[in-house]
């Protein structure tokens, strides 16, 4: 095969068990890497637009949807070696509107 195939290219992403891991990782990559862009490298309302973009597409996902997303972001986060990305994984349901925020008792 050669080296420079689709498939050599991605066989990397061979390793997940699923077609919704891989995307679930992609998305939280792209959105980590937003949300930590400084003015200089992404236009902030630009940025915004991206985050609340999303926050409004997951929200629309179904209930079972919605449980099999947290459920890949909690397992994402237990073998998070980054504090900042694990603190990032650990939040998304929360800031993104999976689950309604918890109010102090």
């Amino acid at each position: 095969m050669d080296a420079n195939s689709p498939k050599s290219a991605y066989s990397s992403y061979s390793s997940y068990s699923s077609l919704t891991r891989a995307l679930a990782e992609v998305l939280v990559d792209v959105l980590w890497f937003v949300d930590g862009c400084e003015d200089d490298q992404m236009d902030p309302d630009g940025a915004v637009k991206v985050l609340e973009g999303v926050a409004h597409r997951v929200t629309q996902l179904s209930s079972d949807q919605r449980i099999e997303f947290i459920e890949l972001l909690d397992s994402m986060a237990a073998e998070e070696a980054d504090p900042s990305r694990r603190a990032f994984l650990e939040g998304f349901p929360e800031w993104f509107g999976l689950i309604e925020e918890e109010e102090d008792v």
